[in-house]
């Protein structure tokens, strides 16, 4: 094989190479573009629907607002392989069964949406069993 090939083979491998390490790099966001991380809300609610599916698994709960009027909020949770490894399954919440959020609100107006929560029973008690119930803090930078 002459020097030219080789040349052009290494620089094919490596930039096939780059292209598997940056594309999924790209594909994944952040959700600071849609969730306001400088506000935090609280809900509660029964359990209307869960969505185990990728990209992300979404929660939808029936929250009562301000005049009693019934409001479903869409809570946005991990990749559902993420979640899976903590130990979640498409049946950790059941319809009817009544959790407490607080978390990101959605930026869109006019929306009801959740993302970045911390979940619990009704009760307090952490959704799984063995479950973190305290937040994670960020040490000081």
């Amino acid at each position: 094989m002459s020097i030219k090939r080789w040349i052009t083979a290494a620089v094919s491998a490596v930039t096939l190479g780059a292209a598997f390490v940056v594309i999924p790099v790209l594909a994944h966001h952040s959700s600071t573009p849609f969730y306001d991380p400088d506000q935090r809300v609280e809900i509660e609610g029964p359990v209307t629907r869960f969505v185990f599916r990728n990209p992300h698994a979404f929660l939808y709960i029936d929250v009562a607002d301000e005049s009693g009027a019934t409001i479903e909020w869409q809570i946005e949770l991990g990749a559902p392989v993420s979640i899976r490894r903590a130990g979640w399954t498409p049946d950790s919440l059941p319809v009817g069964m009544i959790v407490k959020a607080s978390g990101r609100p959605s930026r869109a107006e006019g929306t009801t949406g959740l993302c970045c929560v911390r979940m619990t029973r009704a009760d307090g008690t952490p959704v799984l069993e063995g479950g973190r119930v305290q937040e994670r803090t960020q040490p000081p930078e």
